[in-house]
């Protein structure tokens, strides 16, 4: 019976390693892993937001509606409980990634704003806090890119057969991804340059053509 028993555990773990069973386990956990590391980039943007908000306040506090809609959408995005689960849920992952794109927008138009303060610019913290936001923004940009990969390949193995199959059984459904309009944004992480913009040489006007003398009437 001893050896019957285990015969049967040996063939029902070969039906499951040959059903893609194992495969959505290591599939599900490099999701998990990567949705960590999604949150952990992203959390480092948050984390940077008040220092910059302060900074620019000091030199362009006139700007408090910009300043205002940076702080509103970092709380936004704060009110979200980014669980595990939420990767499993697709009307809370739109959520969380509207909410992600509001506090990117916002911080787009701060940094248009800066444009105006040159003495802002040349602050040594706001330059810190510049380089900061740059490798963060790059950060978020493969983190995300690592996501979107990694749950890719899980969507396809419980879709297709006999994956799809296994994935009835044992409850496996497709995930929620990260989607843009122009899915090359991703590749492309937001320009954060504060350097001063090169004037507009402004065209020198054409000369206008001498008007010939008028012929003196014939007499």
């Amino acid at each position: 019976m001893r050896k019957l028993a285990l015969g049967l555990a040996a063939f029902a773990g070969l039906l499951l390693s040959g059903c893609g069973y194992n495969t959505m386990q290591t599939q599900d956990e490099q999701i998990k892993s990567a949705w960590s590391e999604v949150l952990n980039q992203y959390q480092r943007r948050a984390d940077l937001i008040p220092n910059l908000v302060n900074t620019v306040k000091g030199y362009a506090a006139q700007e408090s509606s910009v300043l205002l809609g940076v702080t509103e959408a970092r709380a936004k995005v704060g009110s979200i409980q980014a669980t595990p689960e939420l990767v499993n849920d697709p009307a809370a992952f739109a959520k969380f990634q509207a909410a992600q794109g509001e506090l990117s927008s916002a911080l787009s138009r701060l940094l248009v704003v800066t444009e105006n303060y040159p003495q802002l610019k040349s602050d040594q913290n706001f330059r810190d806090l510049q380089a900061q936001l740059e490798g963060t923004e790059n950060r978020i940009t493969v983190a995300r890119g690592r996501y979107i990969k990694a749950v890719q390949d899980y969507n396809i193995t419980v879709k297709q057969f006999p994956g799809n199959l296994t994935a009835m059984i044992f409850g496996y459904k497709p995930k929620p991804n990260f989607a843009v309009e122009n899915e090359a944004v991703i590749s492309k992480p937001p320009t954060v340059d504060f350097a001063a913009p090169t004037p507009a040489t402004t065209p020198t006007p054409a000369t206008a053509p001498a008007t010939a003398p008028a012929s003196a009437p014939a007499h």
